[in-house]
This record gives C-alpha cells, sequence and structure tokens, in this order.
C-alpha cells in the first residue's frame, strides 16, 4: 500500500500518523508516511531530508497539528492525523462523574479509574469510555499506557492511590498530571513521594491544586475548572482571561 493510502486508512480507523508531501522543491508530490515508533514508509529521496521530517512529524503528530515547514531547503506539508486525546481520571467522586461528561462533550476520551469496584461503576460513569475496577498499574496496562496524549488528573483523597498514580504518572511521558487536593495536603504527598524515591523535578510537574482559579464551589463547577486546565495545557496556554491576552485568540493550523 503506499504512503497515503495507508495514512488514510489509518486516518479512517482513529490511528496515529504524519503523511509528509514535497510541495515546492525536487520531486514534488514525493511523499513519506511516519508512525509513532518512529518508523516510516517511503522516502523523499534524500536520507537527510527523510530524517529531518520524520523527527518534525514525530513532535507535530503528539501536538496533534499540521504544518508547513521548510526543512533541509525543502518545502513540504505534514499532515497529521490523530486519534482524540485521553483524559484518565482517578477516583470514583463525583466531580468524576461531571469530568468524564465534559471530557466527552469536548472531544476527549475518558477513562473511569478506581480499585473500589463498588464505587467504579458504569453505571455511576455512563459517559466514561471504559469503567476500570483496578489499582493505578493495571488500570494504565488496561488502557495501553501512557503516551503523549494522555492526561491524568487523579481526584481521590486516598494516599494509597493517589500516591501510586502519580508515581507511574509523573515518569511517563503525560504531558499533564493533576491532582485534588490543598496546599497543605500537597505537601504531605510531596514528602511521601520523595520517600518513595521520585526527585523533586518529577514532583514539580503536579498541578495541584488541580484545575483553574474559577471560584469553583459546585461539582460542576470544579470539573470545569479542571477540563478548562487539561484544555489549556494541550493548547499551551495559562488558561488566563482572553481580555488580557494581546496574543492571537485562536490559533490557526496552516
Amino acid at each position: 500500500m503506499s504512503a497515503a493510502g495507508e495514512f488514510a486508512r489509518l486516518a479512517a480507523e482513529d490511528g496515529r500518523a504524519t503523511l509528509v508531501t514535497i510541495v515546492e522543491g525536487p520531486a514534488v508530490g514525493t511523499k513519506l508516511l511516519v508512525l509513532p515508533d518512529g518508523s516510516s514508509h517511503g522516502s523523499l529521496g534524500d536520507p537527510e531530508l527523510d530524517a529531518a521530517v520524520t523527527e518534525a512529524a514525530g513532535e507535530l503528530m503528539w501536538s496533534e497539528r499540521s504544518e508547513l515547514r521548510e526543512l533541509k531547503g525543502v518545502k513540504v506539508f505534514l499532515d497529521v492525523t490523530a486519534p482524540a486525546p485521553r483524559l484518565v481520571i482517578f477516583g470514583a467522586v463525583d466531580y468524576s462523574a461531571v469530568l468524564c461528561r465534559l471530557a466527552r462533550v469536548t472531544g476527549w476520551v475518558p477513562y473511569m479509574c478506581d480499585p473500589r469496584a463498588r464505587f467504579a461503576t458504569p453505571e455511576r460513569f455512563p459517559d466514561a469510555e471504559e469503567v476500570i475496577a483496578a489499582w493505578p498499574e493495571e488500570a494504565f496496562g488496561r488502557i495501553g499506557g501512557i503516551d503523549p496524549a494522555t492526561y491524568v488528573a487523579v481526584l481521590t483523597h486516598d494516599p494509597k492511590l493517589d500516591d501510586a498514580a502519580l508515581t507511574l504518572a509523573l515518569r511517563s511521558d503525560a504531558p499533564y498530571v493533576g491532582a485534588m487536593g490543598s496546599r497543605r495536603a500537597q505537601e504531605s504527598r510531596r514528602e511521601r513521594l520523595l520517600a518513595a524515591g521520585l526527585a523533586e523535578e518529577e514532583i514539580e510537574r503536579i498541578a495541584a491544586p488541580i484545575g483553574l482559579d474559577l471560584g469553583a464551589v459546585s461539582a460542576e463547577e470544579t470539573a470545569l475548572s479542571i477540563m478548562a486546565e487539561v484544555v489549556a495545557v494541550r493548547n499551551g496556554r495559562d488558561g488566563g482571561r482572553l481580555t488580557g491576552s494581546a496574543g492571537r485568540i485562536h490559533e490557526v493550523g496552516a
């Protein structure tokens, strides 16, 4: 199958890949397909150009945007197809049900995880892609591990579950790891994680207290503040008010 044909198949199956096409320069129209594991199909006719576009394609497929770029003096279009990002939620609490619903509405794929099977039920979390009644290591294994498009929210107040989930998430490629709890609770958590062998720079990755400062009171408002922070991180924004922003309001792809 050609690179373009394989790309079309992956796009139809909700897969992830980047199709690189020369749009200006020698061999206009030549294509190279790059997959998540770094492998590629086809060639643009120059090993150095192939290496450069493979690196750029890997970067873009995880940031989930297509771009026109000039690499090694050749203009190429990098067309990305990717599945919806995943939000893995630990803790079968009231906030979690609303967060699953908001994630689904905004085009994310939410997973609900909690080892307490009596609380982690499909009936309580109808918007979850899957409700996994298991400890974090097994739960992450069930969804195929943690990749750069997997965001993690830990919403329990149980140190055993919190720490197990955070330890795995903080040592993964997850771009966002948020945790419920006050600043005092976060300091206690920090001491436990340090004692468990995590480094300061790993612990500093935790977004805690989780969510944006919306003055949230209800479960719905709290879930909104969490989802807003996750979306902001995914888009490389800090979540401030647009009225105070001097930059572009909406990103426009190439």
